[in-house]
C-alpha cells in the first residue's frame, strides 16, 4: 500500500489544460479492485481498503460529511489556513508550486491559491476521475493564469508527476488523511514524500487528540451521511464487481479505541448471511463487522517527533483556540 508518489518525472510537454495520468493505471482497474475486496473479507477481519469508498457517489458524500455540525475538522482546518497562510505565502516568495494528495472538491485549494503570491502550477492528485476533472476545469475558469496540470490516481502508488519546475514545491495535504495510514505506515509515506516528489515544504493538516464523544460524533452524524458514504462501497462493489451485498443488511458504526488513538469505522452484519463477490462467496455472521476505515489522532509533539524521523523539520505550527486540530508547516532537511 505505502509505495512511494512517483519518482519518475513524465516525458513529454505538459500543456495548461491537459490531464495528466499515471503511466499504469492497474491499481484504479477492475481486476486490482477485485483482489483487494475478495482478499479482504477472506481475512478473520474483514476489511476493505478505505480508498475505495472515493468513487464520484462517494466524493460527494465525503464533500457533505464536510459540511456536517458534527464533523469539525473541516471549518476548523478551515479556520486555522485563513490565519496562516499569510505567514506561509511571506515564507515561500512567489512563484511556488502546488502538490495536492487527495484534492477532492479543492475547496481549501482555492484559500491557499489566494494567499499565494502569484504561485505558477498547481497539480491536484485524486483518484475519482471524473470528480478530479470537473474541479479542475472549474478551478481553470476561477484562475485563468494558473497552470493546472491534474493527475488521476491513487497518491499512495507510484505516479508520474510533472518535473518540478520552480525553486519551490509545496506539498499540500490538508483534512488530516495521514490519519487514515496506521502510525509506523505514516512514517514510511512522509519519508517517500521526502524522497520522492521533489518537494521542499510540506503544509499538512492533522487532527488532535480530544475526547470520544466528539470524535465518535464526528464519524457518526445524526443525519446518516457518514452512514451513506461508508455503505456506498458495497453500493460500488456490487455495481462494479457483479457482487450480492445487501445494503438493508448492514449498519454503519464508528468508534474510539482509545488504546490505539484512532477512530475506526465498520459495516455490521444485521444477520448471519452470504454474500457473492464475482466468482466468490463470503458468509457473515450476525453482529459480524467489515472494517472499512481508520483515523488516528495524534498529540502536537507526537507528530511533530513522527515528522522529524521521517526528514521534515517543523518550521511552524498553527491550532484553533481549542487545540482540535494543527497544521504544520514542515521543511524538508
Amino acid at each position: 500500500m505505502l509505495d512511494t508518489l512517483a519518482r519518475a518525472e513524465k516525458e513529454g510537454n505538459y500543456s495548461h489544460s491537459a490531464a495528466v495520468l499515471p503511466k499504469n493505471r492497474a491499481n484504479d482497474g477492475r481486476e486490482a479492485f477485485l483482489a483487494s475486496v475478495q482478499a479482504g473479507l477472506s481475512r478473520k477481519q474483514k476489511t476493505l481498503e478505505c480508498k475505495y469508498l472515493y468513487d464520484e457517489r462517494g466524493s460527494e458524500l465525503f464533500d457533505q460529511i464536510c459540511d456536517l455540525p458534527e464533523y469539525y475538522p473541516t471549518r476548523t482546518e478551515i479556520g486555522i489556513l485563513r490565519e496562516c497562510l499569510a505567514a506561509v505565502a511571506e515564507r515561500l516568495g512567489e512563484g511556488v508550486e502546488i502538490v495536492e494528495l487527495g484534492s477532492g472538491a479543492s475547496i481549501k485549494t482555492r484559500i491557499l491559491l489566494t494567499a499565494l503570491k502569484r504561485p505558477s502550477r498547481y497539480v491536484p492528485i485524486d483518484i475519482s476521475e471524473e470528480f478530479l476533472l470537473g474541479v479542475a476545469a472549474g478551478l481553470r475558469a476561477d484562475y485563468p493564469g494558473l497552470s493546472i496540470e491534474p493527475v488521476v490516481g491513487d497518491f499512495m502508488e507510484p505516479l508520474a508527476l510533472p518535473p518540478k519546475s520552480t525553486k519551490h514545491r509545496l506539498l499540500f495535504f490538508p483534512g488530516s488523511t495521514i490519519g487514515n495510514l496506521h502510525r509506523s505506515e505514516a512514517g514510511t509515506f512522509l519519508q517517500d514524500l521526502r524522497v520522492g516528489t521533489s518537494a521542499d515544504r510540506f503544509l499538512i493538516g492533522v487532527d488532535l487528540k480530544k475526547d470520544k464523544a466528539t470524535l465518535e460524533a464526528a464519524y457518526d452524524d445524526a443525519a446518516g451521511v457518514t452512514a451513506e458514504f461508508n455503505l456506498n462501497m458495497l453500493r460500488r462493489i456490487n455495481r462494479e464487481l457483479d457482487a450480492t451485498f445487501d445494503l438493508g443488511e448492514f449498519q454503519h458504526r464508528a468508534v474510539y479505541n482509545n488504546v490505539l488513538g484512532r477512530v475506526e469505522m465498520h459495516m455490521v452484519s444485521l444477520a448471519k448471511q452470504t454474500v457473492r463477490v464475482h466468482d466468490q462467496y463470503f458468509t457473515f455472521l450476525n453482529g459480524e463487522t467489515i472494517h472499512s476505515e481508520n483515523s488516528y489522532k495524534y498529540g502536537i509533539e507526537e507528530f511533530k517527533t513522527l515528522a522529524e524521523k521521517s526528514g521534515w523539520l517543523q518550521e511552524a505550527l498553527w491550532t484553533d483556540t481549542e487545540s482540535r486540530f494543527a497544521v504544520y508547516l514542515l521543511k524538508a532537511v
